[in-house]
């Protein structure tokens, strides 16, 4: 597996990641083993990179890579915090921080998380110093190594990258959603900050599996977020209306090579961006996990390839997605 440097953390992650909000709700079910299975074969796939976060089945998710993690003490977890609070500036306290991090390091059996990412924060959080000021005291007193920010919009990731101590951003990157590749990415790059690549199927869409007969079950997010009902719309399916993200598929199904999944050309295009640290798909059980890790190892895309990509983008999904983040 492809090993990426990002500057301001000062360590390698694998260029394909994992995700792991699957593992802990809002996806349907997943039982324990299963989800054990999942985290053990991308890590036999060479997988060192997880993501996970506080929220996710309320601890459910970080305890599985916890458990990952005891098993394998070199992999890299990363973890976020805030989105069990209600979203005002003033729950993004020192306090606050201090015990959202206990719970992710008694959950995660880490003494130091390596990492803690503000969990797409209010915009008014990217403009406290008091939060960053916090952020950089409890990296000071070993709590965590490293912090970072996941965020909805581009404006927010600029604003992170401005920001002094911010070791990674984490955005929403696929071909459905090209907005960064203008201005996040290049300012990354230049700043050693990582970009941590999430949603990069755009909720499975951009896997090629799904039609106008699918159906999602009712506790999946693919069901009851369509129109931003639980928490922002473009998390379920990158903020593209379903139909015509099931149009562009289509579309973008004949830029694939022979051979190649839908999923792996969607997770390919992502790595062929500039500035991209890793790229985090999620997966519910092992054979998921080893496609997505495979994709590493595809030749780059071609230029053309690359160019039809941002025809389609222009040409269907450009006007619902854009403007918004």
């Amino acid at each position: 597996m492809e090993q990426r440097t990002i500057g301001r953390l000062g360590r390698a992650v694998s260029a394909v990641g994992l995700g792991t909000w699957q593992l802990g709700g809002d996806w349907g079910t997943v039982d324990p083993q299963a989800a054990t299975d999942t985290l053990e074969a991308a890590v036999a796939a060479g997988i060192t990179f997880f993501d996970t976060a506080d929220v996710y089945g309320d601890g459910r998710s970080e305890r599985f890579n916890g458990a990952l993690r005891a098993a394998h003490p070199g992999l890299f977890v990363a973890t976020k915090m805030g989105r069990r609070a209600e979203q005002l500036l003033e729950n993004y306290s020192r306090a606050n921080f201090e015990a959202w991090t206990l719970r992710s390091r008694e959950n995660l059996g880490m003494e130091r998380l390596d990492l803690v990412q503000l969990h797409c924060p209010p915009d008014s959080v990217y403009a406290s110093d008091a939060v960053f000021a916090a952020l950089d005291e409890l990296v000071e007193q070993g709590v965590m190594a490293a912090y970072g920010v996941s965020v909805e919009t581009c404006d927010q990731a600029l604003s992170a990258i401005a920001r002094p101590h911010v070791a990674t951003v984490q955005i929403i990157l696929n071909c459905f959603r090209l907005k960064p590749l203008e201005r996040v990415l290049p300012a990354a790059a230049a700043a050693g900050v990582g970009i941590i690549a999430r949603v990069p199927l755009a909720s499975g869409l951009l896997a090629g599996r799904y039609d106008t007969t699918t159906k999602f079950a009712p506790e999946d997010h693919r069901s009851y977020n369509r129109a931003g009902e639980a928490f922002d719309v473009g998390e379920t399916f990158s903020g593209v209306p379903y139909e015509v993200g099931l149009e562009a598929v289509r579309r973008l199904r004949e830029l694939v090579d022979p051979g190649v999944s839908m999923a792996a050309f969607a997770l390919r295009w992502v790595l062929d961006q500039p500035g991209v640290s890793t790229v985090i798909p999620g997966a519910r059980n092992p054979e998921q996990a080893r496609a997505n890790a495979a994709a590493a190892a595809l030749a780059p895309l071609t230029r053309a390839q690359l160019d039809g990509v941002a025809q389609i983008y222009d040409s269907l999904v450009r006007e619902h997605v854009h403007g918004r983040w």
